[in-house]
């Protein structure tokens, strides 16, 4: 394949050294940092950056509040569980205390039984 074009050194030095100027140019024509449209623009971006930083304080306060209503409902439930296990405790022991004097009973009745028994035979 042939070369479309033959460049020689001074060509190629030629062609960099205008990129260069042309790159300098635009750099140049750049409005400067006292410029309205720059400062225009630097006030816009202070703004979205100001909206941006409420918008996550925002977030953090609802994440938080929400935090909270977790842990709020966690304490309850924790509460509710903790009152339904007592209420579980008192009902076994009534159970158990009404067992012991059925028991109780039920001797009682049986060794009467037994005495009168024992009343006939003599």
């Amino acid at each position: 394949m042939q070369r479309l074009k033959s460049d020689d050194f001074n060509e190629r030095r030629n062609a960099a050294s205008d990129a260069k100027a042309a790159m300098l140019a635009r750099f140049r024509a750049r409005p400067g940092p006292d410029d309205p449209a720059v400062l225009e623009r630097q006030a816009e971006l202070a703004a979205i950056a100001k909206a941006r930083d409420e918008r996550a304080a925002e977030r953090r306060v609802a994440r938080e509040a929400e935090q909270a209503r977790i842990a709020a409902d966690k304490a309850a439930a924790a509460a509710a569980l903790r009152a339904q296990e007592a209420e579980k405790a008192v009902r076994e022991q009534e159970a158990r205390r009404r067992a012991t004097a059925l028991a109780a009973e039920q001797k009682k009745a049986r060794d009467e039984r037994y005495a009168a028994r024992k009343a006939r035979r003599r």
